[in-house]
């Protein structure tokens, strides 16, 4: 596997690297309102080290979770969400409360952004009459933790993504602490590129933000191969490394954060731009979810 180590000066950072741009801006929430401005400019002056990875093992490993044991089963015969909780399976906010992206992530309506029907969730990304984007995200814990969070398991989601630039579907999870937080992007597919998807790890140095990392593995996928059908995206957390998976294959890995201590709370959205243009999103755009499903791993 080929890794090249990329530090990069302010410039660089703003005008050539939009993942980690687009990562930034959304996990500022963390913070409160005038100092998000703050942090942002500390970490681009400070060249905050990227790490990309843009081949995959040759030899795929596969996943077999039959054998482990099931923590966790949501198969969208019917979906339990309210926006903020509580008592709910699901919020439709970030716990944290922040957006992120070029489309506002709406309460739940009755018919929008969210249906669930024959056992497929819809997640849907559309423009209002005024002209603005809103979509959906689901969250399995509350802003007061309550809810699903697991530390260590097999987490995965079978899903069909939507094509057309700009969109941006993502399932992820996050572990936050009072000092670091911890992201995994099992996928984030840019609809700019449809013959790949990347995986992720973020560590965000809540203290100190100009200390935090991120680490991307780009995924090369036949063009096309994510909308055109259902496909498995997983990943493994050990206490000692990470496995992402598609199709339950294994397609990278990394060691587990020294700094993970706290359970992941799940996180499903179908977000627009990421940085790219979004004037030629498909209005409306579809993401379908077949189900999320976690499992402790043997030894756990």
């Amino acid at each position: 596997m080929t890794i090249t180590k990329i530090y990069l000066n302010y410039y660089t950072f703003i005008f050539n690297n939009k993942i980690f741009l687009r990562q930034w801006r959304a996990k500022v929430n963390y913070f409160p309102g005038k100092f998000r401005i703050f942090i942002f400019m500390v970490a681009a002056a400070s060249a905050v080290p990227v790490i990309f990875s843009s081949m995959v093992a040759a030899e795929a490993e596969a996943i077999d979770p039959t054998s482990f044991v099931l923590t966790f089963n949501e198969d969208f015969d019917w979906l339990d969400v309210s926006a903020h909780g509580p008592d709910t399976r699901w919020i439709a906010h970030t716990p944290w409360n922040g957006d992120f992206g070029d489309a506002r992530f709406a309460d739940p309506g009755p018919d929008f952004p969210f249906t669930a029907r024959n056992g497929i969730l819809k997640i849907e990304a559309r423009k209002t009459a005024k002209g603005k984007w809103e979509s959906g995200l689901l969250a399995s814990t509350d802003s007061k933790g309550n809810g699903f969070k697991q530390l260590y398991g097999y987490f995965e989601m079978r899903a069909r993504f939507p094509a057309g630039e700009g969109v941006w579907p993502a399932f992820w999870l996050a572990s936050r602490g009072p000092e670091k937080a911890i992201e995994v992007d099992v996928t984030e597919h840019y609809g700019h590129f449809p013959d790949r998807y990347t995986a992720s790890l973020h560590i965000w140095d809540r203290k100190a933000p100009a200390l935090s990392k991120s680490f991307h593995q780009r995924v090369p996928v036949d063009e096309g191969t994510l909308s055109a059908g259902f496909h498995t995206y997983g990943v493994a957390v050990e206490a000692n490394r990470i496995r992402y998976f598609f199709d339950r294959r294994e397609v990278w890995s990394m060691a587990t954060p020294h700094e993970l201590e706290h359970p992941f709370t799940i996180l499903i959205d179908l977000g627009l731009g990421a940085g790219w243009p979004i004037e030629n999103a498909p209005n409306p755009s579809v993401m379908e979810v077949d189900y999320v499903r976690v499992w402790s791993l043997p030894g756990d």
